[in-house]
């Protein structure tokens, strides 16, 4: 979904400072009245100083600077209270919807919206969108109040359902013309957030007195600007079961490696924090650090040496690592995309277990103990539990401040902490760019300092000369397959098939018709999958079993 993807309004301040400030109902209803907010009689607020935000309060976005470069400094607009409130709380109609995968606080966020829009505005119509963007215009919506939401915060998930892709800009405004909806309240990652803004534009477009606020969700981290988002720090804390199942399984086993795969898509913070709060992983590769398999510098190499230091290994992988490798070693499966049109995932799990036994095996045939490789992908028991206490209260912070620009009249904003002080950005802002694990910065040098692991550094030269090698192959299997031609068809090797596939009473024609379509695929995850031919998969052995099948060709 393409968006303008310049903030809506620039305010330049004294100094040269720069406000990248947020829509605001007025400019385009200019004579909206105003109301007297009431927490200025709330017994809970009333005895708190300074409760309410003052209009130029400001966060700013940078507080590290040179001190010979401070002008032009870029500031968001301060989350929180104000005294004056452009909505009724008798006559908001709001709603609250979650788009895209699960992600441990969606209940929590839930919970704080409704309770906060209850007991502090009482607001007494707050409805919830079933199944994501496309709820709007095929489910009906349920009443959310105090009592509904008591105890969601206690569950994983969402009770209002999800789902990926579904936005269809029209008629959801339509539905929310419809319903007399004027406060909608968004839970989502950078692609929904696009979807927010779509929302918003239209509604200005037809003159709506209406206000769409986005509260971000990210498990992997990857919103940009924001200091973290919720549900992080979960995830982390849960890959760690995960992380010390592996080391158990490793330390237990003759030349054991307990092989790991996190989330993280584009974005590596999930693998590198669990890494640094393991203290059990040897290897964290994640998707900023492209890594090779052969060669001096290599994965193999370091393996190698490290099993025979330590007898076993942890290695920890993100989701979204070494994708290159793998498309170059499988063969191209371009233009394959999910409902939310995000590019599917090679699974890095599968095929980096498969390389690790298939090359110590040809590598290390004299080995006393075959290599024991236990591979764990704990992705669906880290997206689905409920957040911890720490998650729990910036969720908390989170519905609250996206609660009070809404009722303010500031629209078109992601809410989220900036220097760990909440903000209303702008969505353009928010979704321009990903936010990226920086590998130049301290905290990924702490990283390879506890594991010494290789950098990697040699990556495209390594690449270059495996193109290079293996087009000279090509070249030569095709001479020297030119006076062998003959009637009769080879028989498939073993390799050249997969066995997963069944074969026909006839021979192998069902194998061969799988060979032959190159987007045949097995789904191994959310938004994940394994190519199905020309890839032998080895499942993993019965808990306790060495691993069999050694005598297999590298892909």
């Amino acid at each position: 979904m393409s968006i303008d993807l310049e903030p809506a309004k620039i305010v330049k301040g004294a100094g040269g400072a720069i406000l990248e400030d947020v829509p605001h109902i007025t400019d385009w209803l200019p004579d909206l009245p105003t109301y007297t907010n009431p927490l200025k009689y709330h017994p809970a607020y009333a005895a708190v100083r300074q409760y309410f935000v003052e209009e130029n309060d400001v966060v700013a976005k940078d507080v590290v600077v040179n001190v010979n470069r401070t002008s032009g400094a870029t500031y968001f607009r301060r989350a929180g209270p104000r005294d004056k409130i452009y909505f009724k709380p008798e006559d908001v109609k709001a709603c609250i919807v979650t788009c895209g995968g699960l992600c441990p606080g969606l209940n929590t966020v839930i919970r704080e919206i409704v309770c906060g829009l209850w007991t502090q505005y009482g607001v007494r119509e707050i409805f919830g969108i079933i199944g994501g963007y496309r709820g709007f215009y095929c489910r009906n919506t349920i009443d959310l109040n105090p009592k509904v939401v008591n105890d969601i915060h206690k569950r994983g998930g969402t009770i209002l359902c999800t789902s990926r892709g579904g936005h269809e800009t029209s008629k959801i405004v339509d539905s929310i013309e419809d319903r007399g909806i004027n406060q909608v309240y968004i839970i989502g990652g950078d692609g929904t957030q696009k979807g927010a803004w779509a929302i918003h534009k239209e509604c200005v477009k037809r003159n709506l007195e209406v206000v769409v606020a986005g509260i971000p969700k990210t498990i992997d981290n990857d919103i940009d600007i924001i200091d973290k988002s919720f549900g992080f720090d979960t995830a982390v804390e849960e890959a760690q079961r995960a992380i010390n199942a592996a080391h158990v399984e490793a330390c237990s086993a003759q030349n054991g490696i307990g092989l790991v795969k996190l989330m993280g898509r584009y974005s590596g913070y999930i693998a590198m924090y669990a890494t640094l709060a393991s203290r059990d992983v040897d290897l964290c590769l994640i998707p900023e650090v492209p890594f090779y398999l052969d060669g001096p510098g290599g994965l193999y190499e370091f393996v190698d040496q490290r099993l025979h230091e330590s007898g076993h290994m942890v290695i920890v992988v993100a989701e979204g690592a070494g994708q290159e490798l793998i498309a170059e070693s499988m063969g191209s499966h371009d233009n394959l995309v999910d409902p939310s049109g995000n590019p599917l995932l090679l699974d890095v799990g599968l095929w980096l277990s498969e390389n690790l036994k298939s090359y110590f095996a040809k590598a290390h045939p004299t080995y006393k103990e075959p290599l024991t490789l236990k591979y764990i992908d704990p992705t669906y028991m880290v997206r689905a539990i409920p957040s911890n206490a720490s998650d729990n209260v910036y969720c908390t912070l989170l519905a609250h401040s996206a609660i009070h620009g809404a009722m303010a009249g500031y629209c078109g904003f992601t809410v989220g902490p900036v220097n760990n002080r909440h903000c209303y950005i702008p969505i353009p802002r928010v979704v321009s760019t990903q936010r990226h694990v920086n590998v130049a910065d301290r905290m990924w040098a702490r990283l390879l300092s506890g594991t010494n692991q290789p950098d990697f550094l040699r990556y495209k030269v390594v690449m270059e000369e495996t193109r290079r090698t293996k087009a000279l192959k090509q070249a030569e299997s095709k001479e020297e397959n030119v006076p062998k031609q003959i009637s009769k068809s080879p028989p498939v090797s073993p390799s050249q098939t997969c066995p997963l596939t069944d074969v026909d009473s006839n021979g192998s024609n069902v194998t061969k018709q799988m060979k032959d379509d190159s987007t045949a695929r097995i789904s191994t995850g959310d938004r994940q999958f394994f190519p199905a031919t020309g890839y032998p998969l080895v499942t993993s052995p019965v808990p306790g079993d060495p691993t069999a099948n050694f005598n297999q060709e590298t892909p």
